[in-house]
């Protein structure tokens, strides 16, 4: 038996047992074959169940893999393309190629195991795998839907306009023919336009000749002539003179003038339009209450003053002292900065690229590189009369929002600083020249770009100019607010911690009260700090009275978008039989059609 026949043997018989251990799983969800598996969970999934899984915003950010690694299947050795005798041992990383022993061309290059290549580039690929299946393949339906609406909506308002379109069209296209007629018969026909000029001079000339001859004749003397004669002359050179108004006959024709044209022309209207974009109040809705999704108790802080995500599962927390750790879903710290400012309450936050932004103990503002290996200073205080009291990186412009407070004049203001750190715009006073802010605790942006503050007893919004736009001092009861912690929501909800009634409220974009998210717990006693996910929708709530942050939910998807991909009951055997034969062939070509998960080695779609 040759090397190659004995290759196939082999990977004959490891593909028999892979995909028979694969169907020896019955999907968790539902009667299905599994072909995934959740880590997090842990449970089998078939193909449609991983999709709803993926995309359930209670489930976002599990990890879920092919049964093929979860079992560490390793794909049998492949024969090489170019020395069919011989297989693929070594990767070559510069030309991103697999190579055998007999591709000299790739000896000189940096080489790594073909087994160890494969697994470094499936994991480089799964942060790609993870956002594809739960926000791009969530994403794109919901544009798809939006644009089958747009297009019957097209045929139904654009045949009226074609019609119209068409009558203008034709309209014009009579006036430009008139105006061509006109200037062939009436201009340029027979003679040229000098010598149509020179001939109508003439004729001009001869008619005021015989105008003055009938003039002498009609004012002689009447002596000169008898009755009879003057009444002959009259009757026969009377008709002969016509008084009309000679003009020229170069004119444009009426029917046709400039607002006419203007009016055909400017009918059509096109409008420069952005990319189409679906707004999340078609994506997410609010559930009935906000529910418990994590409890952390924290290790390296007192108290929990000010949380910041970085990712899904990290966060910076920092306390009353100059400690900011970076924690995970364990409250095991990860890291810690201890050069921060005492006694500062939001005084960091985190960029697009994941560095850490903060208010060190000069009151300078820091950054810290995402390895936490090197920290700069981003801005340097220079007016020893203001004081950085809070910051806020801005995800729509990249600036970075600083609270500053005056301790002379018991004022505060919010400036604005670019990504290079120029300072280009302060709020400090309404249109009347009162001061907005008193001491700015907290800041954040709404969705709209509102600069958001929540002060010492209010809770003041601007536009991103800084116009003045509405104060928040409590619900309609008049029970008054002592607000603390604020965030926005993917909703543009406005969330803000109220000390003074241990709660959480929740505000429109206008300032109007909705709700109280969140009421006194055993779980939050006095929740003072406030954090919003982007990504999984969740919100991160630290205590004042420990160290003690949960994570809550209280926005989910819309179900319409789900509904065609939920599982029916179990008493459906058409479904079951339709899923079965569709597992089932999925199974088949798991070696000649690799997953989503596979497919990323080669090129990686933009999100």
């Amino acid at each position: 038996m040759t090397q190659t026949s004995h290759i196939m043997d082999t990977a004959s018989s490891q593909y028999i047992t892979a995909s028979f251990s694969f169907r020896l799983h019955q999907c968790s969800k539902c009667p299905g074959d599994t072909a995934y598996y959740c880590v997090s969970c842990p449970c089998d999934l078939c193909p449609q169940c991983k999709e709803n899984h993926v995309k359930d915003l209670q489930t976002i950010d599990h990890d879920v893999v092919s049964h093929r690694d979860k079992i560490n299947y390793i794909p049998t050795q492949e024969i090489c393309v170019r020395h069919p005798s011989h297989v693929y041992t070594k990767y070559c990383e510069p030309c991103q190629v697999p190579v055998c022993y007999h591709c000299r061309k790739h000896r000189t290059h940096r080489q790594l195991d073909v087994k160890t290549a494969y697994k470094t580039k499936r994991q480089q690929h799964r942060g790609t795998i993870h956002t594809i299946r739960s926000e791009a393949l969530f994403y794109r339906p919901v544009l798809l839907t939006g644009i089958k609406a747009d297009v019957k909506t097209c045929h139904t308002e654009f045949s009226p306009l074609q019609s119209e379109m068409l009558t203008k069209a034709q309209t014009l296209k009579n006036l430009i023919d008139k105006v061509v007629y006109d200037l062939l018969n009436n201009v340029l026909c027979y003679f040229d336009f000098k010598h149509r000029c020179k001939k109508q001079k003439i004729k001009m000339i001869r008619h005021i000749v015989r105008l003055r001859r009938y003039e002498h004749r009609y004012v002689q003397p009447a002596f000169t002539f008898s009755a009879l004669q003057f009444l002959s002359f009259t009757k026969t050179a009377l008709p002969q003179i016509h008084l009309t108004l000679h003009t020229s006959q170069l004119s444009m024709t009426e029917s046709l003038n400039k607002e006419d044209v203007m009016e055909s022309l400017s009918a059509i209207q096109i409008t420069e339009r952005g990319n189409r974009r679906v707004g999340n109040q078609c994506l997410l809705k609010l559930t009935s209450g906000a529910e418990l999704h994590q409890s952390l108790t924290l290790t390296g802080v007192d108290r929990c003053l000010h949380i910041s995500c970085v990712t899904s599962d990290r966060v910076w927390v920092s306390d009353p002292t100059y400690i900011i750790i970076l924690t995970d879903t364990t409250g095991v710290p990860l890291h810690r900065v201890e050069d921060s400012c005492r006694d500062l309450y939001g005084l960091h936050t985190v960029n697009s690229e994941s560095e850490l932004i903060y208010i060190d103990e000069d009151y300078n503002i820091n950054k810290l590189s995402k390895d936490m290996k090197r920290s700069t200073t981003f801005i340097v205080r220079t007016d020893s009369t203001w004081e950085p009291g809070c910051v806020y990186w801005s995800p729509s412009t990249g600036d970075l929002l600083v609270g500053m407070w005056n301790y002379d004049t018991y004022t505060g203001k919010v400036t604005r600083y670019s990504r290079s750190g120029q300072l280009t715009h302060t709020i400090q006073h309404d249109n009347t020249g009162r001061d907005l802010y008193s001491k700015p605790n907290y800041i954040t942006e709404n969705n709209n770009g509102d600069v958001v503050v929540s002060g010492s007893d209010a809770v003041v919004v601007t536009e991103r100019g800084g116009r003045y736009r509405f104060s928040y001092t409590g619900p309609p009861s008049g029970s008054g607010l002592w607000p603390c912690g604020i965030c926005t929501d993917a909703l543009s909800h406005i969330l803000v911690c109220d000390v003074r009634h241990k709660t959480v409220q929740m505000l429109n974009k206008d300032g109007q009260f909705l709700s109280h998210l969140l009421t006194k717990s055993q779980e939050m006693v006095l929740p003072w700090s406030l954090s919003y996910d982007v990504n999984t929708h969740r919100l991160w709530v630290g205590s004042l009275y420990n160290n003690k942050v949960c994570v809550y939910r209280y926005i989910t998807r819309q179900d319409a978008l789900t509904d065609e991909h939920r599982p029916p009951p179990d008493g459906d055997t058409r479904y079951r039989t339709h899923r079965h034969n569709t597992t089932h062939q999925l199974n088949e070509n798991e070696h000649t059609s690799r997953p989503d998960e596979d497919a990323m080695s080669s090129s990686t779609p933009a999100i």
